[in-house]
């Protein structure tokens, strides 16, 4: 029964984490131990604690660990504030000191397996010409019973209410999973002539349309009926956990779906990373654990929004086809107007294929020509659209342009 897996799975986390514990504190001490003294044998057993210490998924929020960011020719020191919360997400501002004024943005994050802080290198790009807020949600496992649930309306609603904290015309970008609530928020703002309707959207490796080139994500969530996502992925949250007892889809098993899709490579990982420290590499050894502190963070997702996300966004193309709604009311994304509109695809994603994204252009018929833009970045995959070398150089000043001249 899937439902007591994570009853379990938890049961089980909680009997080892004395071992866990005792090898991380077994760690620091061997640590004051002198380099030269018995090199071989320290460093055999400090990579065994280490591997040992960290076979544990966190249910934490990393940090955002963004303490100053370049400004033109000074650098800025930057302050996390929570400007607005609900229940179930934050309104987080990353404050600049002294910053001259620049566009508000809404970067919102996917509600996926891993948190927002899965962005904080884009975060870091934008920072340098933009006032910059992030949708920062919260883990449902923390969320108790009482606080009610929250669906694909709820997702929307809240990016409709965060834009309203921003002010007048703000600037909204969405990162992958997305793309389908804000779309909709700011066609449901425009229609009501909110005062805080987006100057500018930007939908990057969003499933607008995933019945456009459909990759092997988008064919298993068309591969069995929902009733199967239901009875299978569906479980309560532990006892021991302040959301007891809330439906969710855990965040261990997301993970486990994810290392099974590169298991070798996970697997070479780790390798690497205990020979690294065998050798006494620290900085080799200190870049893979840096990226599985935060590949080991895991969120759950609320059972509804998973559910409703499934069925709504990849089964029956609701968005594309006219059918959504957002609390009984229609979703018109020709009422998309005054607005800029920039879609971006990566050449390689293999979770939203060319088309997917850019399909947003067709729907929003009340954009102006002259305030679209599209780009297609070549070599990419996913993550590379909003991350690394080619967004820092390539995909960010088109982004960057775009606002400005639409500010």
């Amino acid at each position: 029964m899937m439902s007591m897996l994570y009853q379990a799975y938890q049961n089980h986390m909680d009997l080892t984490e004395p071992w866990r514990t005792g090898a991380a504190s077994a760690l620091r001490y061997l640590n004051l131990v002198p380099q030269g003294v018995s090199d071989k044998l320290f460093g055999r057993l400090a990579a065994a604690l280490e591997l040992i210490s960290r076979s544990s998924l966190t249910y934490a929020r990393p940090p955002y660990g963004i303490d100053q960011v370049q400004v033109g020719n000074r650098e800025l020191a930057v302050k996390e504030e929570v400007t607005y919360a609900t229940p179930f997400g934050s309104l987080l501002h990353f404050k600049k000191e002294d910053a001259p004024e620049q566009p508000r943005m809404l970067l919102v994050a996917p509600m996926s397996g891993h948190f927002a802080t899965l962005l904080r290198g884009t975060v870091k790009t934008l920072l340098q010409d933009h006032d910059v807020y992030i949708t920062d949600w919260h883990n449902p496992r923390d969320i108790p019973l009482s606080e009610g649930r929250f669906g694909l309306d709820d997702y929307t609603g809240h990016v409709i209410d965060f834009l309203g904290q921003l002010g007048p015309r703000p600037h909204l970008v969405a990162i992958c999973q997305p793309s389908v609530s804000a779309l909709a928020a700011a066609a449901i703002m425009c229609e009501d002539d909110h005062p805080s309707r987006p100057a500018t959207l930007t939908l990057m490796a969003g499933p607008i349309d995933t019945r456009i080139q459909p990759t092997k994500v988008n064919e298993f969530a068309k591969s069995k009926p929902i009733g199967w996502f239901e009875n299978n992925l569906i479980n309560y949250v532990p006892v021991q956990c302040k959301g007891a007892f809330r439906k969710v889809y855990p965040g261990f098993v997301q993970l486990t779906a994810f290392v099974s899709m590169n298991l070798e490579r996970h697997i070479k990982q780790h390798m690497d990373l205990h020979n690294h420290l065998l050798k006494g590499e620290k900085e080799k050894a200190e870049a893979i654990k840096t990226f599985y502190d935060e590949y080991f963070a895991v969120m759950d997702l609320p059972a509804e929004f998973y559910i409703e996300t499934v069925r709504d966004v990849f089964q029956e193309h609701l968005l594309p086809q006219g059918k959504l709604t957002y609390r009984g009311r229609p979703v018109n994304p020709a009422a998309v107007r005054r607005m800029g509109l920039m879609t971006v695809e990566g050449e390689r994603d293999d979770i939203c294929s060319i088309g997917q994204t850019l399909a947003a252009q067709e729907l929003c018929t009340g954009v102006r020509a002259y305030r679209r833009v599209h780009h297609m970045q070549a070599g990419v995959g996913h993550y590379g659209v909003f991350s690394g070398k080619k967004w820092n150089n390539e995909i960010y000043p088109l982004l960057r342009d775009f606002v400005h001249v639409n500010a």
